[in-house]
């Protein structure tokens, strides 16, 4: 399967991403598409796409500014909304989403910011993001984007979320800890296999 990324830059991209999350029943308003699709022409946000054959298999956002507020208030960008559809996993495409807003982060940033989910349905990510060298922010573990203080009692849900961070070179190309960078590419449409 030769998977290109693509990004969101007009109402018909908007479309096609609105169709295929309806179809793998991932629920959006129709107001956080059009947020979207708004953010990404003020240069507030890069939306991209995962596609083969003429199909989105996939979807990330890199959020200029975090709701998360301490990444917010230190200017950490922050990886959003990742989703890969459940036939396509496991074939690198989270991996390769993540990577370009990485090298988008890295044209003006020096580190990334990404929220994890706790429960099992997150385990995968979790490793990912492990391998692909990010660690906790030292915060623990937040409920909506606010602390979870010892004692307090919260839903295990999508709310509950651990933040991790990395650090970017320049050109946002991920450094492999021998000083040397890892990949190459460019935002918008190489082809990756």
């Amino acid at each position: 399967m030769n998977v290109k990324v693509e990004r969101l830059l007009t109402p018909v991209g908007m479309s096609a991403w609105k169709e295929a999350f309806a179809l793998q029943q991932i629920p959006r308003p129709d107001e956080y598409y059009e947020l979207c699709l708004a953010e990404n022409a003020a240069g507030e946000r890069v939306t991209l796409f995962a596609c083969a054959d003429g199909r989105i298999l996939g979807a990330a956002h890199l959020k200029y500014r975090s709701d998360y507020p301490p990444f917010g208030k230190q200017g950490i960008p922050e990886i959003n909304d990742l989703n890969v559809f459940p036939e396509y996993r496991r074939r690198g495409i989270a991996n390769l989403l993540i990577g370009e807003l990485e090298r988008a982060a890295g044209d003006r940033h020096e580190v990334i910011g990404i929220g994890v989910g706790l429960y099992a349905d997150y385990g995968a990510a979790q490793r990912l993001y492990s391998r692909r060298g990010y660690i906790p922010d030292g915060r623990g573990v937040m409920y909506a984007n606010r602390p979870v203080v010892p004692g307090s009692q919260v839903s295990v849900d999508d709310d509950l979320v651990l933040y991790l961070t990395k650090r970017l070179s320049a050109g946002g190309a991920e450094l492999n800890g021998t000083g040397r960078t890892k990949g190459s590419g460019h935002l918008g449409g190489a082809p990756h296999g």
